[in-house]
Order: structure tokens, then sequence, then C-alpha cells
């Protein structure tokens, strides 16, 4: 059997599968994030590390699985974030994850060394302060002390793989979302670092998503209640993963949107997707020599969790689905939301915006309020379904995971902004973890990627209402205006 995790913002997603992929038993151990003024968030690698080790003793436990019974264990994990690492592979501060925007002066500088558009064609990504390396040099321009202690770099599965192997490794998936890897060589750009004045050193080696990293530590098998030897693949991010998970392993496949924390709309292709906008980005797939083109907005869940905490009685138990429903019939034809809560990447690339309603009049109630968070989400992903198309991308069919995946209003919400079904697959919140699993029996032998297709199946679509749709186009022309409008003042506002 196979053991996946899953890393992301608010939990590890851990599921138990057969060798063939299929889905035995699954569970969530949750973590804080701390989130803060000026585009501050951060967690504590050993909170993602003892997740791990409750969810795993969890899925045994709850299944009467045997040790012995273990033969794989695979990871995928949030992407972009910088764990630093001093010599002994412990972390030297808490982690830098995806959602933290401060390094914009480190943005700037690459910028000016490498051109904005040559390193977009360099790295597949433009440059951000949301990315890796931009991260690794704000500690090193901003805590002296902190980086006299760094030894090495890591994102957030390879943290876990390193305390499982004792190996420090990373895949090509999560390298290429980095800022610091050459999507054309394959490798870390010697550019890159020398514009960033970053040693090589600091960077682990790259491995395929589906090669083995290495064995379970007499330690980490104890921790986790397995058995020592049981191996471990390298795995990868959560992006990639959850195309796998979502049967998308090929580009006809088709695309797909998983509605998590951030939200991100994505498909399978045998080559970088190039935008001339830099509106998009494309990442390594973790199926070797394919790749993922991939628009991704930063508050997509976040936004829907942050307005049914601010409305609900008890923000610490949010009625997220109360609230949806009840949002089902309102009529927002006067109201918008920019979901710019923690900045924003595709398709604007700002990390001064910010979130913001437009229009409120004293006729408006919470139902409003709530439908306008999902239209602004809608109206945010189809500027980026427009940057694909403008590129050559064929979009006619839209499938749906993650956790915003079993609204009902949301995803037909969504079918009518986009003008395509929008369909719900088997596997919504696990969609990561099994495409992890998938991964996992590849490299082990047991499966290829092919298979990921006969693991979850559509259970519900949503077709677009044509009426609603003309109308949701022609106010998707009004709701870009007003981050136009707002993007100064915005500006004007950055800390």
């Amino acid at each position: 059997m196979i053991i996946a995790h899953d890393l992301g913002t608010t939990g590890n997603k851990a599921s138990l599968h057969h060798d063939d992929g299929r889905l035995v038993a699954a569970t969530t151990v949750g973590y804080p994030a701390h989130f803060a003024v000026g585009g501050v968030a951060e967690q504590n690698p050993d909170d993602w590390w003892d997740a791990v080790v409750r969810a795993t003793r969890d899925l045994l436990s709850s299944t009467d699985t045997a040790p012995g019974d273990v033969g794989g264990l695979v990871v995928s994990g949030q992407m972009m974030g910088a764990v630093l690492l001093d010599g002994e592979g412990r972390p030297v501060r808490p982690a830098i994850i995806w959602a933290d925007t401060r390094a914009g002066a480190q943005q700037r500088e690459l910028e000016r060394a490498l051109g904005a558009e040559h390193a977009y064609e360099l790295l597949g990504h433009r440059l951000s302060p949301t990315y890796s390396v931009e991260k690794v040099m704000w500690v090193r321009d901003n805590e002296p002390e902190v980086w006299e202690r760094v030894r090495r770099f890591c994102v957030a599965k390879d943290y876990i793989v390193l305390g499982l192997t004792g190996r420090l490794a990373t895949d090509r998936s999560d390298a290429s979302g980095t800022n610091a890897y050459d999507q054309r060589t394959g490798d870390w750009s010697g550019e890159v670092l020398a514009a960033a004045g970053l040693d090589r050193a600091l960077f682990p080696e790259i491995l395929d998503s589906t090669a083995i990293a290495g064995t379970l530590t007499d330690a980490a098998a104890s921790a986790l209640g397995l058995n020592a030897g049981v191996r471990v693949l390298m795995g990868g991010g959560d992006g990639p993963m959850a195309a796998v998970g979502s049967g998308i392993v090929a580009p006809e496949d088709g695309a797909y949107v998983c509605l998590g924390t951030s939200s991100w709309i994505s498909f399978a292709a045998d080559a970088p997707l190039i935008d001339r906008g830099l509106r998009t980005f494309t990442f390594d797939n973790v199926v070797s020599g394919s790749f993922v083109p991939t628009a991704t907005m930063q508050a997509g869940g976040a936004s829907i969790q942050w307005i049914a905490e601010a409305l609900s009685a008890d923000p610490r138990h949010p009625e997220t689905a109360r609230l949806t429903a009840e949002a089902e019939d309102a009529d927002t034809a006067d109201l918008y939301f920019l979901p710019y809560l923690l900045g924003e990447r595709s398709p604007i690339w700002d990390p001064n915006a910010r979130g913001a309603f437009l229009g409120i009049g004293r006729h408006h109630t919470r139902s409003h309020l709530v439908r306008a968070v999902l239209e602004g989400i809608g109206f945010n992903l189809l500027s980026s379904i427009h940057a694909f198309r403008e590129s050559g991308a064929m979009i006619d069919r839209i499938d749906a995971v993650g956790g915003g995946a079993q609204s009902d209003v949301l995803l037909q919400v969504l079918a009518d902004v986009w003008g395509v079904p929008v369909r719900r697959r088997t596997i919504v919140e696990e969609a990561n973890s099994l495409g992890a699993a998938v991964t996992g029996a590849v490299g082990l032998g047991l499966a290829d990627f092919a298979a990921a297709r006969a693991l979850s199946e559509v259970t519900a679509e949503f077709t677009p209402d044509a009426a609603r749709h003309d109308v949701y186009a022609e106010r998707h022309g009004r709701f870009t205006a007003a981050y136009d409008a707002l993007a100064p003042w915005f500006a004007g506002g950055a800390r």
C-alpha cells in the first residue's frame, strides 16, 4: 500500500491507497499559518512534520493496516516557499510560504539584472516576490544574523522528505516554482543565481518526481509507526500533483480548476506556454517531459473562508456551507468584489493589490456580499482563461477539485461566469494526495500515469446559463476596470 501526504496551507491531507492508486482512507491534520501586515505569511516547518506523523498513525489505526503492508510514501506540498536550514538540516527561522509578498525589492533587483521578458522565457514564470529565490534573498538582505546560519534551502515537501530519509533533494515541478530553475536545461540557472548573488551550494539536487529519494530511517519509521526501509518517493508540488489527481495527465485530458486556499486553472501540455502578456506561467509536470501551464490567484478559497469567518457568529467555526447556499439567488448586478486579500499573481501580478467591495448599497445583505465574493473569484479566473486562449490554448470544459468544489452554488457561478461546463469529480479534497499516490505507484513500478484517469470519476456537471453568461461577460469588463482604477491607490498605500 502507499501513503500520500499533501502539505497544504491549512493542513496535511493524507491518504492511504492500494498499490494501483485506489483510495482506501483519508484524514486531515490541521496546523496554523501566521499572516501579518506587510505581506507576512509564515509557518513552522515542524508543524508540517508533526502533521505527517499524526496523519500516518491515524491512517494506520483507523484502517487496521499493518506497518508491513505499507511499501511506499510520497509527499506533495505547497509550492514557492522557502525553508532555510542550518548545517544540521534544522530550520533557522519559520518557513516563508507562497503567500508572502515582502520580497518586492528583491524582485526588482532581479528584473534590473535579467530583464522581465528574458527571465520569463528562461524560467517559464515572471519574476515575483511570491517565488522562492526572492524570499531567500529577502532573508539575506533583512535578517543578517539569521543568514549567517543558513547553509541550505528547500521547499515544504523537501523538508519532509529530508526528515523521512536524511536526503535533501527536490523535484522538477517544485524546482520550476522557485524562480531559479532554467526550464530549458532542467537545472538551476547559473544566470539567475549570479544575478541573485546566491551560492549554488544552497540549492538541493534535482530528481524526477517518481525517483526513490531513499528509505525511511530508523528514527522516522519509529515516529510514524512504520517499518524502516519503506521506500520514499521524491514527490512534487501540489499544482502538478492536483493535475494528476484530476485525471489530467496529457493534453487531450482538458483543463481543471483547483479551488483550495489559493486557486488555479491548469492543464497538461507538451511544451511551456508562452504568454506575451506575462500573465500565466508554466510548471514542469510530475509526468516526466511534460508541462502544466497554470494561472494562480492568491486568495480563491481564502476569500470564501475570510467572508465566512467575518459573517459567522464564531469565526473559529465559520458557517461556510450555509452562507454559500444562502447566496444562490442573491442579485449582485451592481456589486463587485476584488479578491486580492493576499495581493495577486495571475493575471495582474500585483503584490500591493488588496481586497475591496465596490458598489455596496443600503439594500445589500450578507447573501449579496457572499455571492459577490464567489463572482469575484470567477471573474478573476476568467481573466486567466482569456490569457490562455489568447496564447492558443483550447479550454472548453473545466473539471473542479479542491475543497471549494464541494459547493454546488460556487460551481454553478463559475460555469455561468466562464461560459463552459464545470464538472465535479469523485475525488475532490484528496486530489493532490491522489496525484501523489499515482506518482508513487509509477515510481514503484506498479502503475503508469494513465491509471489516474480511472481513479476519479465525474459525479456532476454544471452547464452555463447562456443569458447569465452574457450578463457576466459584460460585468467582467467592469470588474477589470475596477482594479485598473484602484491600482494606483493600492500602490500608494504599499508598506
